[in-house]
């Protein structure tokens, strides 16, 4: 997906064991947060380590992010962080007819294949985030919005305390 984030290299130009540091600029995070609903997007930044595997490129990094979400129940706003390592490898599109289905072992989740002669480090980033930001973000007051809507908890729908009920006790 293009957001706007887009750093592009090429892969003739990538040194085995060259460092990087993206850091998003207004516009950049502002597509990004707009791509990702997203409240706001105060920083987006990572550092990583390029490392060459014949066609492929292995990035290993950390992701750093300050951002703002509103609560799936209440829409208040809640800022959150994000600040995890990731590994990321790049390998060239496979050869395969266009019906063709490829597989990917678990280990090979995290790769991404590129056509021609240069991989998009920073689409790649805005696409960890994405992963990375929690997809229901519930603020301190969405249980007690959810108990004055009359929604019950699991604990409340289980037949154990409906039996407790029945009994007069209070057995969850």
């Amino acid at each position: 997906m293009t957001d706007g984030f887009a750093h592009r290299l090429r892969i003739d130009q990538i040194r085995d064991g060259q460092r990087l540091d993206l850091v998003a600029d207004d516009e950049e995070r502002a597509a990004i947060a707009q791509r990702l609903d997203l409240e706001g997007l105060e920083r987006l930044e990572a550092h990583v380590t390029l490392t060459r595997k014949g066609d492929g490129i292995s990035v290993e990094g950390r992701l750093a992010a300050s951002l703002a979400q509103s609560c799936v129940i209440t829409g208040d706003p809640m800022s959150s962080h994000v600040d995890e390592a990731f590994t990321l490898e790049f390998r060239p599109e496979p050869t395969a007819e266009p019906d063709d289905e490829i597989e990917l072992a678990s280990d090979e989740l995290d790769t991404i294949f590129y056509e021609g002669g240069e991989i998009d480090l920073g689409s790649a980033i805005a696409d960890t985030l994405a992963l990375s930001v929690d997809p229901f973000p519930r603020s301190a007051g969405a249980d007690a919005a959810l108990r004055e809507a009359g929604v019950m908890t699991e604990s409340e729908m289980s037949p154990f305390a409906a039996l407790a009920k029945l009994r007069g006790g209070d057995e969850t």
